[in-house]
């Protein structure tokens, strides 16, 4: 079998941790046992561009059970865990291409193998396997029909591809299923980012000025995390309607340039480019801290950080000083990269389980209905959504209540009032 993974040798250590995930898994366990008895993607190739975790490895578990043929590369060069990367290959028989810190032109490299895969179904996480297929691999994108995308930042991309009318399949949007990004980018960002930047730094977050840039469901994963262990937590936000939620919901909300000036950690979590740059370095404080949980590394402005810098050295794994020219310094995490997974193991399973859950189903939706889906970005059908709710649900022992005759006919008639 072909793959480019760091050692074999490693898959021992990794297949436990699989394990142990999907333990921690009940839905997507369930799913695997109904695409084994039913095989929904028999003899389907699908490629996959995500973060090589055990969570992900389990997707790809839940897939192959389906019947589908699967090829694994990473989504990101610092998110791979080796070991799991090994197991997949020695002890499931899964394709992976993958290194934790692998240069962007074997990042690249990977991405093309997945490509040459000759993949029906694509999932991807960023989008970037999806942006080649419409740019350098053309040719390979008439074979799929269909395709999904795990991250607000890779959905923000395709939503361009479909607005220009140049997108060449179908792909639901699982991020906009509120089973995913309600608990996933909420509960799995905010727990999982805080992580990273305590094994990174291990610095105590009660009493530091915490600042988070974005209030979306991961800024406000990050917020409520961060203040929940005693930090002050301030709000930078560019729409009115979430920096008015921000306020009510108790954090501060101001400009980021005046941010810039309390801050002593910076965690920005927008989809969107240079959040942090030159006029926020100028004014920072000697030692503020960095870090980006989005999905590139792009959020924080690198470039100038290192035209501004005198000095730069590694002081900690995954952390970077750089000493400007007035003499202050500011140490980046994980080159900016996602914090969460390049510092710590990323989500807990335990929620990635509905996201991947939704990975699983959709899969099964493009197959089913691929001749009748439109060239657009679809979101989760809601039929989905429940299901796996519910499923959720049933796998903690909390059951709820349902609506009576009389409670169905009130909700759906207009005749009665007070």
């Amino acid at each position: 079998m072909k793959c480019d993974i760091k050692d074999k040798k490693l898959s021992s250590e990794g297949k436990l941790r699989i394990e142990w995930a999907n333990n921690q898994m009940p839905v997507l366990g369930m799913t695997k046992e109904l695409f084994a008895k039913e095989k929904p993607l028999d003899g389907v190739k699908i490629s996959a561009c995500l973060h090589v975790t055990t969570e992900t490895a389990n997707l790809m578990r839940t897939l192959k059970a389906g019947g589908a043929d699967v090829v694994l590369c990473a989504s990101n060069p610092l998110s791979t865990q080796d070991d799991v990367a090994a197991s997949l290959v020695e002890d499931y028989g899964v394709p992976v291409f993958a290194i934790k810190g692998e240069d962007n032109e074997t990042y690249y490299q990977h991405i093309d193998v997945a490509i040459d895969h000759n993949p029906v179904i694509v999932v991807d996480d960023g989008a970037d396997l999806i942006s080649i297929l419409h740019s350098n691999r053309k040719e390979k994108a008439k074979g799929v029909i269909g395709g999904m995308e795990e991250t607000t930042t890779g959905v923000i991309r395709l939503r361009s591809l479909s607005e220009r009318g140049i997108l060449t399949f179908p792909i639901v949007a699982v991020n906009d299923a509120n089973t995913k990004h309600l608990f996933d980018n909420r509960y799995g960002t905010g727990q999982s980012t805080i992580d990273g930047i305590l094994r990174a730094t291990n610095v105590l977050l009660a009493g530091k000025t915490l600042v988070v840039g974005g209030y979306g469901w991961c800024g406000r994963g990050v917020a409520t995390r961060a203040k929940g262990m005693g930090a002050n937590v301030v709000i930078i936000e560019v729409d009115p309607l979430k920096a008015l939620e921000a306020v009510m919901d108790g954090f501060r909300v101001m400009p980021s340039l005046e941010a810039a000036k309390v801050g002593d950690i910076f965690v920005t979590v927008t989809g969107d480019i240079h959040v942090l740059r030159k006029e926020h370095f100028e004014i920072m404080k000697d030692g503020a801290i960095l870090a980006n949980s989005g999905h590139f590394n792009v959020e924080i402005d690198i470039p100038e950080l290192e035209k501004m810098s005198k000095k730069k050295r590694k002081i900690r794994e995954f952390v970077e000083e750089y000493t400007l020219t007035g003499g202050n310094r500011i140490y980046l995490l994980a080159e900016g990269r996602l914090v969460n997974l390049s510092a710590a193991e990323g989500h807990p399973a335990s929620v990635m389980d509905m996201s991947f859950a939704n990975q699983a189903f959709s899969a099964e939706f493009i197959k089913r209905n691929s001749s009748i889906l439109e060239k657009k970005v679809y979101s989760v059908p809601k039929e989905i959504d429940e299901r796996i709710a519910k499923l959720k649900l049933a796998s903690m022992g909390i059951k709820i209540d349902t609506l009576t005759e009389e409670q169905e006919k009130y909700l759906s008639s207009w005749e009665m009032g007070t």
